[in-house]
């Protein structure tokens, strides 16, 4: 089985509500049982790709009520949540795009290639993720900020490691 089909069969087929309760879905940049690892996400970085049931908007109020989003703070927040969506919408189309691919169809440079692109799609809703954030977190006052450093720390981790 092709590194990127491994990853396609592990993908939860509740695409919609797994790939929108993700950033954008860092399923496919796990590494298959047996493969090298990489180093252990930061814990806002993992609750971000997570694939636990929980939907796209589930995890958006969750983070807007756990940083303590004020009425004033609401036109900084939105861009956050368009970031969040959008990076879905995003990794939604790419996985679409790619379900029909089997291992007997790809060569190596094609699984690799198809490895790159989740990366880059997940690279780039991070980098618009961010720059929304940024704007948001240096919007708000010192101790909500502590607040938002407490949450990215702990948002989303589980009580155990799970893998699967």
């Amino acid at each position: 089985m092709s590194l990127f089909a491994g990853r396609l069969a592990a993908f939860p087929r509740t695409v919609s509500s797994a790939a929108a309760a993700t950033l954008i879905g860092a399923t496919f940049l796990a590494a298959p049982a047996g493969a090298q690892t990489a180093p252990a996400k930061p814990p806002a970085a993992a609750a971000a790709t997570s694939t636990k049931a929980e939907t796209l908007d589930q995890r958006i109020t969750a983070l807007h009520t756990a940083l303590k989003i004020t009425p004033d703070q609401e036109s900084k927040w939105t861009p956050v949540a368009t970031a969040m969506r959008d990076n879905s919408a995003a990794m939604e189309k790419l996985v679409a795009s790619k379900k029909a691919l089997t291992p007997e169809s790809m060569s190596a440079v094609d699984d690799l290639t198809t490895y790159q692109e989740f990366a880059q799609t997940h690279v780039d809703g991070l980098k618009n993720l961010t720059s929304a954030f940024k704007s948001l977190y240096n919007s708000m006052p010192a101790d909500q900020k502590k607040n938002a450093d407490q949450v990215f720390q702990k948002f989303g981790t589980p009580a155990t490691p799970t893998h699967g």
